[in-house]
């Protein structure tokens, strides 16, 4: 209070301000009492009162880092500046201005000479009103940064070393999960929120959106996440809105993507683009950190994993707007298309079919592929039943049947795919020769340069395609030669849902992955015909009992 009430006897309103800036960041805070916010001020007052200024104003940013330019007072002392209202600014050092050095080149040798404002950092015995002086700005600038720098390099190896220590670097668990009174880097289970995540799982098994899912928890007045840790007395990034319960489908899609909730901790998700910056950018996941088994998992293995087949399938309401129960689940068996549900309005459930959509787009491309729903829904549930009974009475023989069944396809896949990759390597190699001896041929004067312009184009758009296909090729052998056939994870599904006698969304996609549909023949010598469909079970595929 001294301080201010001196400050105001040699404050006039009328003319230009001299600015006494002060900064400190975090990391500048535990260096103890040289760079504290008191310390500066005690000599910028000082200083400017034994050198005769003015106007004396104090702008000061406590906690921000010298290379984020982002700053309120900062940012209050430019709009000053615009204004035409400062005349003179002092700094205790130049490291205070900031730890930038194109950002405080352009300060100290542009903008503040632009608006005749002179500047000062004390320390560095800088004075822009002295020339000679000022030659070394520069090199301070540069060393400011080059401390920055090397500050970020020491945090990140801390930073690092933590999260390949298999520790939770996020500062907030997911919602479901609270941080253990007794030891900050372990999760323990939030029974009440943990409640939540299953429900929305389980909503999503049963055919529900990221919408609907909302839409359900709001009507069942859930307390959003913010709202939740708000009420538990907990800190939250996010402002809670003034609608209650008001969920967000984003905020659902987020909670089904996160594998934390299987036990795992997933470090290093996103990194900083650079030092200067507090933006961030996501990771490509190899160079994410994984580690499992480290707190007590809210989904099991099988439910995540269903999930995550069921959000690949995007589904689609029929002209009535609603969700049939197979929607998203049916493909044509020539084209791959997904089949298209017909309904009309008020027909009966045994009317309602699927067609192809490549057919029903254009009737040449495709055959329509039309199956009934109930005609579905009756070889889905005797299959379902069949599968289960024979597995649950002959489980070693099932096992070995599925074992060796898709060994050999996934086998013959490979090869398949290697070969083809093959292919498209040597079909590059004999591309580039051919470009090789059209150049050749260009410069001997046997092809004009227009032609071996127009020639080698289309052979760069060819490579072009060869390139990205021999790409998606080693991917998708990656992915083949890394999938396991999870036997037992069907097996478990098995045991818990016994004696299935009736169909629903949930009972479906917890054991269906996808249905393909044949195009209907007629059986020779009868006006009767046979359609064929292939169904393939969540973690086993297609299987043939």
């Amino acid at each position: 209070m001294e301080q201010l009430n001196r400050q105001s006897s040699y404050f006039s309103a009328n003319e230009k301000i001299t600015a006494l800036y002060c900064r400190l960041s975090r990391d500048d805070e535990l260096k103890g009492e040289s760079n504290s916010i008191r310390n500066q001020k005690d000599m910028l007052e000082k200083y400017a009162l034994d050198m005769g200024f003015k106007n004396l104003e104090f702008f000061v940013d406590d906690g921000y880092s010298g290379t984020n330019f982002d700053r309120p007072s900062w940012n209050k002392l430019n709009g000053l500046i615009e204004d035409g209202k400062v005349e003179n600014i002092i700094v205790k050092d130049m490291s205070r201005l900031g730890r930038d050095y194109l950002k405080v080149g352009f300060y100290t040798e542009v903008l503040f000479p632009d608006n005749d404002i002179r500047f000062i950092a004390i320390n560095n015995g800088v004075d822009s009103n002295n020339q000679v002086e000022n030659d070394l700005t520069p090199f301070i600038n540069i060393f400011n940064e080059f401390y920055a720098k090397d500050t970020s390099k020491k945090i990140k190896a801390v930073f690092k070393a933590k999260g390949q220590s298999g520790k939770p670097l996020t500062t907030n668990p997911p919602y479901g999960y609270l941080k253990d009174k007794e030891d900050k880097n372990k999760w323990i289970v939030d029974e009440v929120a943990s409640e939540t995540v299953k429900l929305i799982f389980n909503l999503c098994i049963k055919g529900f959106g990221p919408s609907q899912i909302a839409s359900e928890l709001k009507s069942r007045k859930i307390p959003t996440p913010a709202e939740h840790f708000k009420s538990i007395g907990l800190n939250f990034p996010v402002e809670v809105p003034e609608i209650k319960g008001n969920w967000n489908p984003d905020t659902v899609s987020n909670i089904l993507d996160r594998e934390e909730y299987l036990g795992k901790v997933i470090n290093f998700r996103t990194k900083r683009k650079s030092y200067k910056t507090k933006k961030s950018v996501d990771n490509p996941r190899s160079e994410w950190a994984i580690f499992d088994n480290i707190h007590e998992p809210i989904i099991d293995e099988e439910t995540f994993d269903i999930v995550k087949r069921i959000r690949k399938t995007r589904r689609v309401r029929n002209n009535l707007g609603e969700m049939p129960t197979l929607s998203g689940m049916l493909f044509c068996a020539d084209c791959g298309a997904k089949l298209y549900q017909v309904r009309g309005k008020g027909w009966s459930h045994d009317k309602e079919y699927f067609v192809c959509a490549s057919y029903r787009k254009q009737k040449g491309k495709c055959t329509s592929h039309q199956i009934k729903n109930i005609q579905v829904e009756e070889i889905l549930l005797r299959e379902i039943r069949k599968i289960t009974a024979f597995a649950k009475d002959h489980e070693d023989e099932f096992v070995d049947l599925v074992l060796k069944k898709k060994t050999s396809e996934l086998n013959q896949t490979l090869r398949s795919q290697k070969k083809e990759l093959e292919d498209a390597k040597n079909k590059v190699v004999k591309l580039d020769t051919i470009v090789q001896n059209l150049y050749e041929d260009n410069l001997e004067g046997k092809i004009s340069d227009q032609r071996f312009e127009k020639m080698a184009r289309s052979y760069d758009e060819e490579e072009n395609a060869l390139q990205k296909k021999i790409a998606e090729l080693e991917e998708m052998i990656s992915n083949s030669e890394e999938k396991e056939i999870n036997v037992e994870s069907f097996l478990k599904l098995i045991r818990k849902y016994t004696d299935i006698k009736e169909l629903d969304p949930e009972i479906i996609r917890i054991f269906v992955d996808k249905i393909y549909v044949e195009q209907s023949e007629k059986i020779p010598g009868s006006k009767l015909k046979k359609q064929t469909i292939w169904i393939y079970w969540n973690f086993i595929g297609k299987v043939e009992i």
